[in-house]
């Protein structure tokens, strides 16, 4: 396909974008349905061979109503993989109505505008932060979500087949859960082979006899469907046990519909707001005692791979976005534990693999799960969706047997297919697909397992002679981890591809994922809308974890739409207050963690900058400021201990701390502490701004990257190094900017603010008190090192121009109310930010406060009355003092708020 050309462009193009989409969109490859134009691509095939035969409406043997291949096939469909197909030298057909009207409907633009909206569409999933970690590594850089500017448009008929199918089928699976873990006469019957059900690592004996609330086990449930080439849709996968996508849709219809309104409001599509609100009500509805109930979304970690899906979904529904560690079991209760105590939960969603659920039942390496979870279920304490134990339902060799499950069940014939599958643990099943692994995919029985034989999914027509010969070597040792499904040639959706110039259409091959949702007590509804999977260039698998692309799904309707939102027009108290979600202890904990080391980084920069600067000035060869430099540099772990002292060697010790700057392991150094900025961050990115989380990583990796650069040039230029340092500074400089000025000043603020002002508390004091001892605040250059290292130099020389007596410093940097670097200033701050954070009236103290010494009650007379041989004993019991009450300070509060072990234990809202 040739990139478009401008003179395509002329006034009739603008005028029929239509015409000119048909003209210049290629069709789907031959065999594949072509979403476009609403009809399969013809297949030619090559002179010589046979004639391709058509894909089977079902295959499903009549008695055992499991998957069998018919007799009457031909040979040639047994051999497809060596088949050669040619595209039809037909003209392209013409768009289907639906996509005719969306190209009419770009506006004045046309076609001209779409590599605008492109670069717009880019940008916006940008700016909004959302991403997708493909391999979840801690240490990477989030990959951001791929979206593709073209929606998959559903009709109203298809998507009426797949609303029923959807539904019928999640009835099926929620009645297969309930007697799998009650009578189990599906079992008894052999109409589900034990091994797929207590072989499963996925079910779990310990949930045996549970009833749930509403005697519903399913709440979410996604199906993966493709398009065959007869136009029919064709169920592929299901999900249950932690189902994402929910939330990246969501994003995907906010993008899209930004860049074609006037298409999406010509084309009527379907609304998703109502089916949010209906599944939010019937979980509440179902939840046990409280009113309202508390549900909160629960969250592998900032490192799972979908967590911005998991934040927005939580902030989109108003519920409280935890973490395992967030949550406790307490009298078979599940409790929240926030900064005012523990509040109950009565529901919980869950994005979490059963496996890590519960510690002390399940996996017990497991840190994402809550111990007691399952007692806490069994005792029916708490509503979880979906309900622990649906693994097994994940298993693709369920779907060969679903046909006779929905026959028993509900007494009904599935109207939405599956593909033909095959359980290889059944010997005729395991004969009958041997000869044809070279037109199937070969899946693994137990996926993810651990315990069982698991491996990736195989297409045969990728594999050679001697390959697929090996495979059947697995399948006949090992037949019941291996399972057996037909492959579909999935149908192609266009695509914008901006690979070439401007950019043209492409079609690419397009897999729908459905969700069903509980919106009551047996009750479900299907979302309309879903996520739209697209394979890469010339891939057959619609994968996101592969380097696929998604896209918007838009459901047309032909009655009216249902413009139900969740933005209520009128807010109430109860409404607002549904949207703010208490402070977890464990954001809590990372906020002041946050404030910590973002103060912590901005000392070690400012004091490195000083000390290099001092080594390299005619100033180095005072020993008490030499030494002063050292004690302060190994308190700060800006060299190690080993490392002579600088008034030993000035030249190797200037050279170890140049060389520990970058140092992320051993902990302490400029490097390190960004590398906890962005971590304690990570943890708690829902409460960020875009542009906060941006400079934060960028902070790191700059400063990173310069000292690798060298590092690697084995260079220790003090220049290089004053250069990272000026830039990590002006870079910390931002970032206190932000937390200062743009967050919210709620209890988790609070925190990051105390962190800050504890960590500069004991940084100073302990720097005077330093200063104090060794004699170096007596000399000129030691009394200048301490006033810039309280960044107040310009300040103290036009307040008292050249005096240097002990009076001026304690005044400026002791004693200044005003002076936010003052040991004055911060001690009474923190007493304040204490006190509120405890909830005390202003101008109230708590018992936490007094810890701190009254700044009102110190004095300059008292604090500059010299001892012998000019120390002043006041002074420095004083700084002793800043510097100790700071430390048990910031433990009482972890013991208060953050591990709530002291008289904290009580809950709220019971």
């Amino acid at each position: 396909m040739e990139p478009l050309n401008e003179s395509l462009f002329d006034a009739q193009a603008l005028e029929f974008p239509a015409a000119l989409a048909s003209t210049l969109a290629p069709a789907a490859l031959p065999g594949h349905f072509d979403e476009l134009r609403g009809q399969a691509t013809p297949a030619r095939p090559v002179a010589g061979t046979a004639p391709m035969a058509p894909l089977p409406p079902m295959l499903y043997d009549a008695a055992a109503e499991r998957p069998a291949m018919p007799p009457d096939l031909p040979p040639a469909q047994s051999q497809t993989q060596t088949q050669v197909l040619q595209p039809s030298s037909n003209d392209n057909p013409p768009l289907t109505p639906a996509w005719n009207a969306f190209f009419e409907q770009l506006g004045p633009g046309g076609f001209s505008d779409l590599p605008r909206r492109a670069v717009s569409l880019e940008r916006q999933i940008r700016d909004n932060g959302v991403t997708y970690n493909v391999y979840a590594d801690a240490d990477g850089p989030q990959r951001p979500w791929s979206l593709d500017l073209f929606p998959l448009i559903v009709s109203p008929e298809s998507w009426s087949q797949i609303e029923t199918g959807v539904l019928q089928r999640v009835r099926v699976l929620d009645r297969v859960m309930a007697d799998v873990y009650g009578p189990q006469q599906l079992l008894a019957e052999g109409l589900l082979p034990a091994a797929l059900v207590h072989g499963h690592p996925g079910y779990l004996r310990a949930l045996h006899g549970v009833k749930p609330p509403g005697d519903t086990w399913l709440h979410i449930a996604a199906f993966d469907l493709a398009r065959g080439p007869d136009g029919n849709w064709w169920v592929v996968s299901q999900r249950t046990q932690a189902p994402s996508g929910l939330g990246y849709l969501l994003e995907n219809r906010l993008a899209i519909t930004r860049q074609f309104p006037q298409a999406f409001e010509a084309l009527q599509v379907q609304r998703l707001a109502a089916t949010y609100s209906a599944m939010m009500d019937g979980l509440q509805r179902m939840c046990p005692a409280g009113v309202p109930p508390h549900i909160a979304l629960l969250t592998p970690g900032p490192y799972n791979e979908t967590y911005f899906e998991h934040a927005y979904l939580a902030r989109y529904l108003g519920l409280t976005l935890v973490e395992g560690s967030d949550l406790t079991v307490r009298d078979q209760r599940l409790y929240l534990k926030t900064l005012q105590g523990l509040r109950p939960v009565h529901g919980l969603i869950k994005r979490l693999d059963d496996q890590f659920l519960d510690p002390l039942e399940l996996r017990p390496d497991s840190t994402l799960g809550v111990p007691g979870l399952l007692q806490a279920i069994r005792a029916g304490n708490v509503l979880v969706a979906n309900m622990p134990g649906s693994a097994f339902l994940e298993s693709p060799a369920l779907l060969g047997f679903l046909p006779g499950l929905a026959r028993r069940l509900i007494g009904e014939k599935l109207k939405l297919p599956a593909l033909p599958t095959w359980w290889c643990g059944e010997r005729a099943a395991l004969e009958a697909v041997l000869p044809q692994l070279g037109d199937c995919a070969i899946k693994p029985t137990y996926p993810g397992s651990d315990g069982q034989t698991s491996f990736d999914a195989v297409l045969g027509s990728q594999l050679s002679r001697r390959q697929l010969d090996e495979w059947a070597g697995r399948i006949v040792r090992e037949g019941e981890a291996h399972t057996v499904q037909s492959y579909l040639p999935l149908s192609q959706m266009p695509t914008w591809a901006n690979d070439m110039g401007p950019g043209h259409i492409a079609p690419r091959a397009v897999l729908l994922r459905v969700f069903a949702v509980s919106d009551g007590p047996q009750s479900w509804r299907v979302l309309p809308g879903g996520l739209a999977r697209l394979a890469g260039r010339d891939a057959q698998i619609a994968s996101m974890q592969r380097g696929g692309s998604s896209a918007d799904v838009w459901v047309q309707t032909h009655g009216e739409v249902d413009r139900t939102t969740l933005l209520q027009p009128h807010a109430t108290p109860a409404s607002l207050a549904r949207h703010r979600a208490p402070v977890t202890s464990r954001a809590a904990e990372n906020m002041f963690w946050l404030g910590r080391y973002t103060e912590r980084a901005e000392n070690a920069v400012r004091l490195a900058r000083l000390t290099l600067n001092l080594l390299g000035s005619e100033d180095q060869s005072s020993r008490p400021l030499l030494d002063w430099l050292h004690r302060m540099a190994l308190r700060n772990a800006l060299v190690p201990a080993e490392v002579p002292s600088a008034p030993q060697s000035r030249r190797v010790f200037e050279r170890a701390l140049i060389a520990e700057l970058g140092d992320v392991e051993r902990g302490g150094s400029v490097g390190f502490s960004l590398r906890c900025i962005r971590q304690a961050a990570a943890a708690v990115r829902e409460r960020l701004s875009q542009d906060t989380w941006n400079q934060i990583v960028r902070a790191e990796a700059d400063f990173l990257r310069r000292a690798a650069e060298q590092a690697g040039e084995g260079s220790f230029a003090t220049g290089a190094a004053l250069r990272a340092l000026e830039s990590a500074s002006t870079a910390l400089a931002a970032m206190t900017g932000a937390q200062t000025d743009r967050m919210t000043r709620d209890d988790a603020w609070r925190l990051l603010s105390i962190g800050r002002h504890i960590e500069r508390l004991g940084f100073l004091s302990s720097a005077l008190e330093a200063g104090f001892e060794n004699g170096a605040v007596h000399e000129v250059s030691g009394f200048e090192a301490m006033v810039a290292l309280f960044d107040s130099t310009i300040t103290f020389h036009a307040r008292y121009q050249q005096r240097r007596d002990v009076a001026t410093l304690v005044d400026l940097l002791v004693l200044d109310a005003e002076n936010p670097r003052s040991l004055a200033w911060v001690t009474q701050t923190l007493r304040g930010r204490i006190a509120r954070l405890a909830g005390s009236a202003p101008g109230k103290l708590t018992a936490l406060s007094y810890e701190l010494s009254d700044p009102a009650s110190w004095t300059l007379e008292h604090l500059c009355a010299a001892g012998a041989e000019a120390s002043y004993p006041a002074l420095v019991e004083l700084l002793a003092h800043c510097e100790t009450a700071a430390y048990h300070v910031s433990d009482a509060i972890g013991t208060r708020y953050f591990t709530l072990t002291s008289e904290s234990l009580r809950s709220v809202g019971a």
